[in-house]
């Protein structure tokens, strides 16, 4: 399995136990759908690899206690402190209407309703406190924030994203 096949679902943040079980950070607004998991991807070394889960179950609100098979002691649960969790893309609920994961939409088209045509998503910063859309014009980088109140539709069948955004912000790129 290779990263890109995967999504990001989590970090392993401490251990738990003596009997090596885990507490995992989960990158979601909807842990419950992770509580009853089979298996799951561990980064190790940047290769993932599977490991199959005894039993799972929220602790707090949005950490995960796991106990793996064959992880029975502190020292192994410790190996695994700070190891990144993956799961297959095809283990994503679907979203519909406006929301969409940031993965989904890389190679979508902008347009804007009042500027027209703006360009191809490349990708999404979410490195600043405002994720901004990553759009090439042209060889011309353009960012536009992905705030819910610019974004009038996004049409998965079209590979296509509405957006109305404030009057003169792509002209500033251009």
């Amino acid at each position: 399995m290779k990263k890109d096949d995967c999504f990001y679902l989590g970090k392993i943040v401490k251990k738990y136990s003596f009997k090596g079980e885990v507490l995992a950070k989960l990158d979601t607004d909807q842990p419950g759908l992770y509580e009853k998991l089979d298996a799951i991807f561990l980064d190790l070394k940047n290769n993932l690899v599977p490991f199959f889960i005894e039993k799972s179950q929220l602790h707090k609100s949005n950490l995960l206690r796991i106990k793996f098979e064959d992880v029975d002691t502190e020292a192994d649960a410790d190996s695994l402190i700070k190891t990144d969790l993956y799961l297959p893309l095809e283990l994503l609920p679907k979203l519909n209407g406006n929301k969409f994961y940031y993965h989904e939409v890389i190679g979508f088209n902008i347009t804007d309703k009042n500027y027209g045509d703006v360009g191809v998503v490349t990708g999404i910063n979410d490195s600043t406190s405002q994720a901004l859309f990553e759009i090439d014009k042209n060889g011309t980088n353009i960012l536009i924030p992905m705030n819910d109140e610019f974004i009038l539709e996004v049409n998965r069948e079209n590979k296509t994203i509405t957006v109305e955004t404030p009057e003169g912000l792509i002209d500033l790129y251009l």
